[in-house]
């Protein structure tokens, strides 16, 4: 990136739309190229142009994603993968070993889990869920000399916990261990966690950065300090092979030029749905950061700019209430994944989370998971209204 961009004087909406994203030297297009392309030709044995030979190791379109993203968090390096599970799955190969332990959240995302406790538990990393926004709770399951990772995602998924991840930063610096924050629901425009100790920082790009639901993508962002765990990564990165494609990487990188506008707008949108569903007879509790009420609010107000556009609920009327009110909406779509333009509604317990169905990590039954899209508002709310009955 030109040195004047790397400058942190520029804001979050002019790094989004400038940061790895330079004119085209040959043609002057202001959009990156795809280059879809699998091998480079060299000026003979080892004569790589600018670095490139095979695009599983580099592509020009991912470096550019990587680079915008590495900027939006305030990072160090950033490296894109073909899911947000392949990103944990090389962060998690690259920092344990069989025998060490890893603290997760006791609401984890039930991919998050399921990779834990049926992957890697049989490799031979053990785990403890936690309440992550407790840090007494995440001290007691810190496992001393084996804790390698406390891994947290704020707010959670899908029952919308706030954890304080200044204070997580010094549990894990006391226990040797890295803080690893999955910052899907929040994205770097609300919440910045490298700034406030993390030490990774973890997307699933399908959600919110790339923004549209037409690509599926993960990335890892490192932050400065942390010696040389980016070359580690990067290694992995290579070795393993779940990168993303060019034309994906292009799609997210056109995805997050517009990140701050419509993260704004879910947000608006997100605390009107919030504010109705808290005076609906039919809801028993509303779970949003935004709202005074929420447990976490106070730490949401010091770590983050906003509170984001996902609300959660439970349906007064139970589990069979909860299923039947999802298929009554109309504007809000029945359907799993989260953070597109469009409203999403989904039953977590028998969709997203039914692996954890069973487990200590399993969700309520009655609970309900709102992805409120930029629709206007007036109209969400009238579905909703409609569905609730």
């Amino acid at each position: 990136m030109d040195r004047d961009l790397a400058s942190d004087r520029l804001g979050f909406s002019s790094l989004a739309i400038h940061a790895g994203q330079e004119a085209d030297p040959l043609t002057g297009a202001v959009v990156p190229p795809i280059y879809q392309v699998s091998t480079y030709k060299q000026d003979g044995v080892g004569g790589l142009r600018g670095g490139y030979e095979y695009s599983r190791s580099a592509n020009p379109t991912r470096a550019a994603l990587e680079e915008c993203l590495a900027a939006l968090e305030g990072g160090t390096r950033g490296l894109a993968f073909a899911s947000g599970l392949a990103a944990e799955d090389c962060l998690l190969r690259t920092v344990t070993v069989p025998g060490d332990h890893v603290v997760i959240p006791n609401d984890a995302y039930g991919g998050t889990y399921r990779l834990f406790a049926r992957v890697y538990e049989r490799w031979g990393v053990g785990w403890t869920s936690a309440d992550l926004s407790s840090l007494s709770a995440v001290r007691a399951a810190v496992r001393p000399g084996e804790t390698k990772v406390i891994w947290v995602e704020t707010p959670s998924n899908p029952l919308l916990g706030v954890s304080d991840i200044a204070g997580l930063a010094q549990i894990a610096r006391e226990a040797g261990a890295l803080l690893v924050v999955d910052n899907t629901f929040a994205t770097p425009y609300l919440q910045r966690p490298l700034a406030l100790g993390a030490d990774v920082v973890v997307h699933s790009t399908t959600k919110y950065i790339g923004g549209h639901s037409d690509v599926v993508g993960g990335a890892l962002v490192v932050a400065d300090g942390t010696g040389d765990l980016a070359s580690r990564l990067a290694f992995h990165q290579n070795a393993l092979g779940a990168v993303a494609g060019p034309f994906d990487a292009w799609l997210t990188l056109r995805g997050v030029k517009t990140l701050s506008v419509r993260m704004d707008r879910h947000c608006e949108n997100a605390a009107a749905v919030a504010a109705l569903l808290g005076s609906h007879p039919k809801v028993s509790s509303v779970l949003y950061p935004g709202l005074p009420g929420h447990p976490g609010h106070d730490v949401a107000v010091k770590q983050m700019r906003g509170f984001g556009g996902m609300v959660s609920f439970r349906h007064a009327g139970g589990e069979a209430a909860a299923v039947e009110m999802c298929g009554r909406t109309t504007l809000f779509t029945l359907g799993e994944s989260l953070g597109g333009v469009e409203s999403l509604i989904e039953h977590p317990g028998r969709m997203t989370h039914m692996s954890a169905a069973g487990s200590p990590l399993e969700v309520p039954a009655d609970l309900v998971r709102l992805s409120v899209g930029i629709e206007d508002r007036a109209d969400l709310l009238a579905d909703l209204s409609r569905a609730l009955g």
